[in-house]
């Protein structure tokens, strides 16, 4: 398994990974979109993990210069319990580190417990905010 940069061959690799791991209806989380807008920002911050000829995994992440964020980190189940999710963490993390980020934010819905304790394994913690987002367009 590597990690290495996203590259627009991974695109429909990409498409079928997020469509197969989200369910999210909302027409701002389309993964053709995001992957879109991601690539249109050009800071080398979204990453694949490939096994062999697959892609197994991916991470979508940003740096706003006050905060990063992990947007976006799927991994295909076939796939789970390989180590893949947290060595895209890791390498997110460094590369944000590389760009002296403080801090890295990220976002799960209340009731994904396995993903929460995912993440606390890998050194995040809850904090208690209210996430507040105003959709501007439908």
């Amino acid at each position: 398994m590597g990690i290495r940069q996203y590259e627009d061959q991974d695109y429909d690799a990409i498409i079928e990974l997020f469509s197969s791991c989200f369910d999210y209806p909302a027409p701002h989380n389309n993964p053709h979109l995001s992957i879109q807008r991601k690539t249109m920002m050009g800071d080398g911050l979204f990453f694949v993990s490939q096994t062999g000829k697959r892609i197994s995994g991916a991470v979508m992440a940003g740096w706003d210069g006050h905060r990063g964020w992990i947007y976006s980190l799927a991994v295909l189940p076939e796939f789970r319990g390989r180590g893949i999710g947290g060595a895209l963490v890791d390498h997110t993390v460094t590369e944000l580190e590389k760009r002296d980020c403080p801090k890295v934010n990220l976002q799960v819905l209340p009731g994904n417990h396995q993903v929460i304790g995912f993440y606390e394994k890998h050194g995040f913690q809850v904090e208690e905010r209210i996430s507040m987002g105003r959709c501007l367009y439908n």
